[in-house]
């Protein structure tokens, strides 16, 4: 359950692509919001599916999905990168994992599979390119 305050605080700034970052260690988190912040795109934060869920069902304005792959909980983040596909089919999704390296079958269609540590600078194009922002350098 989270508090109410993060779904109020979370409404997003229209004037940038909004990223979803799930995962349920803090600091990997925060490292992670950064990386999207440094994307010039704005971070929503769950530590969970359930949390992810309930963000996306109440804020119609994100664009990228990036999700861990190991949490707690009822599902993992391969499952609700799943979910999200099949339910919000145009929000780009973005897996990483630490611990695992994912088949190209078990990730769903058009998202693609960063393993940790992932380079920033690669992972700051690809949230641009998700987004539909202009890469850097292009």
């Amino acid at each position: 359950m989270f508090p109410v305050i993060d779904v109020i605080g979370a409404i997003p700034n229209h004037a940038r692509p909004v990223v979803l970052v799930v995962d349920d260690e803090a600091l990997l988190r925060m490292l992670a919001v950064d990386v999207v912040e440094q994307a010039g795109c704005t971070a929503l934060e769950a530590g969970d599916a359930d949390e992810a869920i309930a963000l996306l069902e109440a804020i119609p304005d994100i664009s990228v999905l990036f999700t861990d792959i190991h949490m707690p909980g009822r599902m993992d983040g391969l499952k609700l990168a799943h979910v999200v596909r099949q339910r919000w089919p145009a929000i780009g999704i973005i897996v990483v994992s630490g611990l695992v390296r994912p088949g190209p079958y078990e990730l769903p269609s058009n998202s693609c599979f960063f393993c940790k540590p992932y380079e920033t600078m690669a992972m700051i194009a690809e949230l641009r390119s998700l987004a539909g922002l202009a890469v850097a350098g292009a």
